[in-house]
């Protein structure tokens, strides 16, 4: 299966956020007045920093860590537009990826997009052997999934995660995969940066991926992201495309924090309730021209509110969008300024604050209407699929 890349407009991962969460600056706004079975996804070890604290060498993290490091083929259906010559049709072809073992039941963590809607699923372990899997579960939202395969407990050897929120940018990494269909391959390389967000194949917005220069290409997806102890911190699922669609010493890996969390509910009920708010939301750009007198600084808009969704029942407005003297810009509409006494500055942060709770929990929201402060209850929903 081809790596997603972020130029394609099918950007990969983040998981149960805000629907349609848009990060980036606001100009132009004007004020207007008018029973689940037990999981045995591997315990992380906790992750720090110490100064002193040896690492392992890259040889031995790929000795050990090669191992649970898995190639998945299987058949998907691919769509071929129509053109002046031939009427569009499905074809059947044949897609590869990477995962690796989190348990000794034979669950295996992949990349969504590397099994959604895929049949024949195989698995191949280091000695060359196959075996058939099934899918378990997969969220879109997040763009994991894992599958099960039916293998000896002999070729099943799980691999630890780490604490991703430990991670600092110039750490030392390693993404072990299948690039190209050459099977696991490894490639060294730094922590580029920490809390980007990249977006999931179904829109969502994945946050606090790992951004990493070590070296990952078409087939990388769904393999691990490995820190100098040889412990899982990311799942590796995006690179950046650009003109050029291949590694380009940018990739993101899903976070281990987010991974472990999906894991443990698609294995425990095969499926994923994320928090939901129901809203489309832009960050507010302090520098931003036109913005009238009361207006916060600080927070974010709601441009948009799904109907019937929990933002719309509790009575969230969204803006609106109207020309200026020739300049398009959004009046009127809430601010969201805090959620729970917790200030709210960007989409990102609202995001985060939101993932922190489940469906069903009720928040609350301080938002600025029309120049006046108030507090709305919502209660959260799923965030459809």
């Amino acid at each position: 299966m081809r790596m997603i890349t972020r130029g394609e407009g099918v950007a990969v991962l983040v998981a149960a956020v805000i629907a349609g969460a848009v990060a980036g600056g606001l100009a132009g706004w004007v004020l207007d007045n008018d029973s689940p079975a037990p999981t045995a996804v591997a315990p992380a070890p906790n992750q720090v920093h110490t100064i002193g604290a040896p690492s392992r060498s890259p040889e031995a993290i790929y000795r050990d860590a090669s191992r649970g490091v898995v190639v998945i083929t299987d058949q998907q259906t691919q769509v071929v537009p129509p053109t002046l010559f031939a009427p569009g049709r499905r074809q059947q072809v044949g897609a590869l990826g990477s995962g690796f073992v989190v348990d000794r039941r034979g669950d295996i963590v992949t990349n969504d997009h590397v099994v959604q809607g895929a049949t024949n699923i195989r698995v191949a372990f280091s000695g060359s052997e196959s075996y058939p899997a099934e899918t378990v579960g997969t969220d879109p939202s997040s763009d994991l999934a894992v599958i099960r395969v039916s293998a000896p407990p002999a070729a099943l050897q799980p691999l630890a995660f780490a604490d991703s929120s430990s991670v600092q940018v110039g750490d030392p990494v390693y993404a072990i995969g299948n690039p190209f269909g050459l099977d696991r391959t490894m490639t060294a390389g730094i922590v580029s940066a920490t809390g980007r967000d990249i977006k999931a194949p179904n829109g969502l917005t994945i946050p606090n991926a790992v951004q990493t220069d070590a070296a990952i290409n078409h087939g990388n997806s769904g393999g691990p992201l490995l820190d100098r102890f040889g412990r899982v911190i990311g799942v590796n699922a995006q690179i950046e495309g650009g003109t050029v669609d291949a590694n380009v010493g940018v990739g993101f890996a899903i976070p281990s924090s987010t991974t472990r969390s999906i894991a443990d509910q698609l294995i425990a009920t095969g499926r994923v309730r994320h928090p939901w708010l129901g809203v489309q939301i832009e960050t507010i750009d302090p520098l931003a021209e036109n913005l009238s007198p009361g207006f916060p600084k600080k927070g974010v808009l709601v441009v948009a509110v799904v109907k019937g969704g929990p933002a719309a029942r509790a009575g969230l407005e969204p803006a609106r969008p109207r020309v200026i003297k020739g300049v398009s810009a959004l009046v009127g509409g809430d601010v969201i300024v805090a959620i729970d006494r917790k200030s709210v500055a960007s989409a990102a942060q609202l995001s985060e604050l939101v993932a922190m709770h489940k469906s069903g929990d009720a928040v609350r929201l301080e938002v600025v209407r029309r120049g006046q402060r108030r507090t709305v209850a919502v209660a959260l929903g799923d965030a459809p699929a």
